[in-house]
């Protein structure tokens, strides 16, 4: 019997595609093919993650993700309220124009990870709801361009949503993410 195959980038990117594939599934299978993997390869994938997140004696999410994913790309210290964290960020060839960011507390307790947009990339102008494309921004863009935005809880522990009023209009309007890219926009409600 042959050992599986490392799990790594590849594998890494498409664990994130499997959530996404909730909300955009041809965006996701033209984004597996673009990796040149199976529906098989994208499940198991998704299966050994799972695995290696829930074992009891496995590694803590920050070094699960630098075995993963390798040194991050760059490193920030960053304040957050009256505490500091730790920054990562790790580049995925699938987005090009975005990093995966791990926000690390003391202790190497992973407080938040997603895409976020890399530094230097151009920014997508958000004006109104209508600019808002999947995959086109992130949490942190949306919550600037239509502030205040009120974070929501979203439906899987890999999703946000933000409420916001669309200035065109005036509607509410909810944006929701996987893994902190946008996916979808809903109507508001009380």
């Amino acid at each position: 019997m042959t050992a599986p195959a490392p799990f790594g980038p590849l594998q890494f990117q498409l664990v994130l595609l499997r959530r996404m594939a909730d909300h955009q599934p041809d965006l996701v299978e033209d984004a597996r093919h673009e990796l040149s993997a199976s529906l098989a390869e994208m499940r198991e994938a998704n299966r050994r993650w799972q695995a290696m997140s829930r074992a009891p004696r496995g590694r803590g999410a920050l070094r699960r993700y630098r075995s993963v994913l390798g040194e991050p790309e760059s490193s920030v210290r960053r304040r957050v309220g009256d505490l500091e964290c730790d920054a990562l960020l790790w580049r995925l060839p699938l987005w090009p124009d975005l990093r995966f960011e791990v926000m690390a507390g003391p202790g190497g307790a992973v407080w938040n990870e997603w895409l976020v947009r890399a530094p230097g990339a151009a920014r997508l102008e958000l004006r109104t709801a209508a600019d808002l494309s999947p995959w086109s921004c992130t949490v942190d863009e949306v919550a600037r361009a239509f502030a205040p935005a009120r974070p929501m809880e979203g439906s899987a522990p890999t999703r946000w949503a933000l409420g916001f009023t669309d200035p065109a209009g005036g509607r509410p309007r909810v944006a929701e993410f996987t893994w902190g890219l946008f996916q979808r926009l809903l109507p508001g409600g009380a």
